[in-house]
């Protein structure tokens, strides 16, 4: 698929690990083209095909296509057969290892001849954190294979194996905080052997999404990498900040309680937020804005929770509930199971995709919902546009949500990267 501006995209680039396509949007709105995506999940990959048919329509002056189709006026199968094949085949649904990587080559080398592509410019994408996750990694100390036998430790090689063979201008590789003390540093000495050996030069800096603009606190590692004596280096990323609080991505979405729907904006008018970072356009639909249903007991959980956030921003402890409303017999950790999305403030805790689980980390922090996050709410703060549409059903939409690179801080990295770009080309340097 192309990008949609004016003028054909600068550089182009491949997602591997693609996930929902959070890095991949964010690299389109920053001008890239994408060549294809790689995603194992099919209702991920469903997604991304779904998104490349919105950027194709969109381009042809056709988007009623798309909202037909995501209104449901029309079938899946009905939408994608207004989709040229050949865009569709750029999302590879596969599991990457080394049995299936010649086919992917094979289809990606399809995909750069029949666009006339000489050279890839750009790599984007990281494996699967769970297997670095700090998080996972004391879950996991109980489990039959624990997370440092985890094979997805060593989906990096395949990373590098791309590398190698396309050797793009750079790369991002994005992961989460714990891959630096995985297996005991030893997993990082051997990402950074890897990526260097295939010719590379790489740095790793720590990056909040709530320095893209995002309305969220979300930590990750941000390992890019660079041809060897090319003249680039790690881009100096843009602070963006905001007077935005978290109410402000909320506002605009009609109140629902525990197990209601609905179909349409509460106000037409976006809040400055939503107009400024394109969340939201005149033109969006409402989808994905359905609560779950839950228990009377749940329900007066969330209250107490949202009224303790209210009274001085305090957080719910579980064993301060009576014993009436507890369940869980673990009363010695996760006494936080239970907390507010922060409505009042610049950003709220990070998004997880455990809320596919139940919610209950992410309580709206409006009292007289009482209730758990949509998908859409969800996607917002995770800044996907409200035209991001996701496939499957709602627990496979909340993964892919929270497994995502928010969209703005993508697009800033995107722009970082574009611009170191620009100087290694403006210097008439060439990488060797």
């Amino acid at each position: 698929m192309e990008h949609t501006g004016a003028t054909k995209a600068p550089y182009n680039f491949i997602d591997l690990f693609a996930g929902a396509g959070g890095l991949s949007e964010g690299f389109i709105q920053a001008g890239f083209s994408p060549i294809a995506h790689v995603e194992m999940n099919p209702y991920a990959a469903q997604t991304l095909e779904t998104r490349t048919g919105y950027y194709y329509l969109k381009e042809q002056g056709n988007l009623d296509i798309y909202f037909d189709y995501i209104k449901g006026k029309i079938s899946r199968d009905e939408y994608l057969k207004s989709i040229p094949e050949e865009l569709l085949k750029s999302v590879c649904c596969e599991t990457m290892s080394d049995e299936t990587l010649p086919g992917l080559f094979d289809t990606i080398d399809d995909i750069l001849t029949e666009k006339g592509i000489e050279k890839v410019d750009v790599i984007i994408g990281g494996p699967p954190c769970q297997a670095y996750s700090l998080v996972g990694r004391a879950q996991s100390s109980h489990m039959e294979n624990p997370m440092a036998t985890d094979p997805r430790n060593d989906l990096y090689k395949l990373y590098a194996k791309f590398l190698k063979k396309y050797q793009p201008k750079m790369f991002v590789f994005e992961n989460v905080m714990g891959i630096l003390s995985a297996n005991g540093g030893a997993t990082w000495m051997k990402v950074q052997e890897a990526l260097r050996a295939v010719g590379y030069e790489i740095e790793c800096h720590e990056q909040n999404s709530k320095n893209f603009g995002v309305l969220q606190s979300r930590r990750r590692m941000i390992i890019v990498g660079w041809l060897k004596d090319s003249g680039l280096s790690y881009p100096q990323f843009e602070k963006k900040t905001s007077n935005a609080t978290v109410y402000d991505i909320l506002m605009d979405l009609p109140a629902l309680h525990p197990g209601e729907q609905a179909a349409e904006y509460a106000s037409v008018e976006a809040s400055e937020y939503l107009k400024e970072t394109g969340i939201r356009k005149e033109s969006d639909v409402l989808t994905h804005h359905c609560a779950r249903p839950n228990k009377p007991r749940d329900i007066e959980i969330y209250k107490r929770t949202i009224e303790l956030w209210n009274d001085g921003h305090k957080r719910l402890n579980y064993n301060d509930l009576p014993d009436e409303l507890k369940t869980h017999k673990n009363r010695k950790s996760f006494l936080d199971r239970f907390k507010v999305v922060e409505g009042d403030e610049a950003c709220c805790h990070t998004m997880l995709a455990h809320i596919s689980k139940d919610g209950h980390y992410f309580i709206h922090p409006d009292i007289n919902q009482h209730r758990s996050i949509t998908v859409r709410e969800a996607a917002r703060i995770q800044s996907f546009p409200d035209d991001y549409y996701f496939e499957g059903p709602r627990t496979a939409q909340f993964v892919q949500i929270g497994n995502a690179v928010p969209t703005l801080m993508a697009k800033g990295i995107a722009e970082g990267i574009a611009r170191e770009l620009n100087l290694e080309e403006s210097d008439g340097k060439s990488p060797t």
